[in-house]
């Protein structure tokens, strides 16, 4: 690659993927619930794909459309008051508050970066990765609305 500002713009956004996957392993070893278990699996396999797109995009190997550039949807971002501490004992509802803002700390970071991009290649890349991070902070928002507020046979 000949573009150094895009190699070690590359590069930081792997080293953010493969520390997400860790995070991710490191909660699946901490926690019991095997719904958040099975969560944190799915979340920690999409950061390793993440990854592996990156590294073909560096490498110059990719589909040209891979993943597709929508326009940003307006989203209601949830404040969260804080995020609780995950040990042995927590919840499937306290592992997706984790992730979600997890998620929207990476979604935080490659908008970021688009943003101070002109349009172009750099540009598009981070924000399809931008979109992604969103994608899963708002499966793990639905996850998380799902189980502290689950549907009733009343409606």
């Amino acid at each position: 690659m000949k573009n150094k500002s895009l190699e070690a713009i590359l590069g930081k956004a792997i080293r953010n993927e493969e520390e997400a996957f860790r995070f991710y392993m490191d909660l699946y070893n901490t926690v019991e619930d095997k719904v958040a278990k099975n969560t944190l699996v799915f979340l920690a396999d999409e950061e390793k794909k993440h990854r592996d797109y990156l590294i073909k995009y560096r490498d110059g190997v990719y589909p040209e459309n891979a993943m597709t550039v929508s326009e940003e949807t307006v989203v209601k971002i949830k404040e969260f008051s804080g995020k609780p501490d995950i040990k042995k004992t927590s919840q499937a509802k306290d592992v997706f508050l984790v992730a979600a803002d997890r998620e929207l700390s990476a979604y935080n970071f490659y908008k970021k970066l688009a943003d101070i991009h002109p349009s172009g290649e750099v540009r598009e890349l981070l924000l399809r990765m931008a979109q992604e991070e969103l994608k899963h902070k708002e499966k793990m928002e639905y996850l998380y609305d799902n189980t502290v507020f689950p549907q009733t046979a009343g409606g």
